[in-house]
């Protein structure tokens, strides 16, 4: 009990310390307006941090804003994820006229240590953790100390930001750092929630969001949740980095397939569908603007040219793959028209490679899908291929029959033959070969040969 008790007043103490050192926003609030009403503005993060988690926070921050809320509340659980995202977020909370508070509801662990670190108050559940935030990639592995050294560096601003310690902020990330009585070498910071509020970390315990208000020093105020219209659920579906990779896939390999299948009309249908699911929720969240749009469609229509209009492969092929990698990737970005101004080269390098992942994937599932599926004996492949095999001994014969027939007419050239050209020969004009020198038009020639549907004539 008094080991309990000390606990306590040793972080009321260390609390009341770090609150007069830190431009405490919430205390000011309070003060400043003992009889009043708050408004909270609430929403969640309870999933990985990626574009949706980004998105909503977004949509939070400018619903409170239009409200004039007194208070944002982030109710959190979340095992970390995308640090670009987690950087967007958390220098949206930084940067927010209003105070913002968070419930750590159970885990607030790497890419959500850091978002929380940068809100004014930080509360938690008994039971719950903050840190470990090394950055790590998608396998688990520990990506190199270029990305370390990033991440450190944001965690130990955040914390400075808000008056916390860096030190131990910068600890969550580097196992390097030895802090006594806190952490040792060789180990990345994890904190309890007794831990967390030991160590100035975190604010307050509780065990839901009205008890958490009320030792925040909050009696009187109205919640308002953010709610998701289903449109905002399918569109948080549809800007997912997995989902928008998948979409990617199916837009470059229904062109693919399409290319290779010419007249079936279902991957190109497939490949349409998908740019529009792809587009359509990028361009009404401000992502994706009309010259990205543009950059892809101008980008197909050099492909094109380059497969049914020029020989071979070259500048105009290579330059469509480019302008359609380049319309799928900016779409991505939050930039302003062609002004990338402010966009961190992370979140370019990101979309970039999502897209080129993607189209690698697609390419080579394309090509090995189109090769099973066109020698395939089923009711699909056989619709797509002919698989019957056309023997001559059954009486099966390229040849036109007409054609043959042609031997020994005569007829006249209806244009120069040097040494192909048209002749006309019972009223029917045909494609010919000058067997030798060339026939001028006009003049009577005599079909002397067929081979390859092609006749051959001489002069009369």
């Amino acid at each position: 009990m008094n080991k309990i008790f000390f606990t306590c007043l040793f972080a009321l103490i260390a609390f009341t310390t770090l609150a007069m050192e830190r431009d405490d926003r919430i205390s000011r609030l309070l003060e400043e307006n003992p009889d009043k009403e708050f408004l909270i503005y609430k929403f969640d993060i309870k999933e990985n941090i990626a574009a949706p988690a980004l998105r909503r926070t977004q949509r939070a921050f400018m619903a409170a804003d239009t409200l004039n809320a007194d208070v944002i509340f982030i109710h959190m659980n979340t095992y970390g994820g995308q640090v670009d995202v987690a950087d967007s977020i958390r220098t949206r909370i930084l940067q927010s006229r209003i105070p913002v508070m968070v419930f750590i509801d159970n885990n607030a662990a790497s890419a959500g240590a850091l978002i929380s670190i940068a809100t004014d108050r930080i509360y938690m559940r008994p039971g719950s953790n903050i840190g470990a935030a090394t950055v790590v990639d998608q396998t688990g592995e520990v990506v190199p100390d270029k990305f370390q050294s990033y991440m450190r560096s944001m965690m130990r601003s955040t914390a400075e930001a808000r008056g916390r310690d860096q030190d131990i902020a910068q600890a969550m990330v580097d196992p390097s750092i030895e802090i006594e009585g806190v952490i040792e070498a060789g180990k990345v910071l994890t904190f309890t929630a007794s831990e967390a509020m030991r160590w100035g970390f975190a604010e307050g315990m509780g065990e839901n969001i009205e008890e958490i208000l009320e030792i925040a020093g909050f009696e009187n105020y109205t919640i308002i949740e953010q709610a998701l219209t289903p449109i905002d659920r399918v569109i948080n579906f549809l800007i997912h980095p997995l989902v928008s990779g998948i979409l990617i896939m199916l837009i470059l390999g229904g062109i693919y397939f399409e290319l290779q299948t010419p007249g079936v009309g279902f991957p190109i249908m497939a490949a349409f569908t998908a740019a529009m699911f792809y587009f359509a929720p990028l361009y009404l969240e401000g992502l994706a603007t009309h010259w990205e749009i543009i950059l892809f469609v101008i980008g197909l229509v050099l492909i094109a040219v380059e497969i049914f209009a020029l020989p071979g492969f070259g500048v105009a092929g290579i330059l469509g793959i480019v302008f359609v990698i380049s319309g799928l990737a900016f779409a991505m970005v939050g930039n302003q028209g062609p002004d990338f101004t402010g966009v961190p080269l992370s979140d370019v390098g990101r979309a970039f490679l999502i897209v080129i992942i993607a189209f690698f994937v697609s390419l080579s599932s394309s090509m090995y899908l189109g090769a099973k599926v066109l020698t395939s004996r089923g009711r699909l492949g056989s619709t797509l291929a002919l698989n019957t095999i056309q023997d001559t001994t059954a009486g099966y014969s390229s040849a036109n029959v007409k054609m043959r027939d042609l031997m020994g007419k005569t007829g006249i050239a209806t244009t120069i033959l040097r040494p192909s050209g048209k002749v006309e020969i019972d009223d029917d004009i045909y494609d010919a070969t000058a067997l030798t020198g060339f026939i001028d038009r006009g003049e009577t020639v005599k079909v002397v040969k067929y081979e390859t549907s092609q006749i051959f004539v001489i002069k009369a």
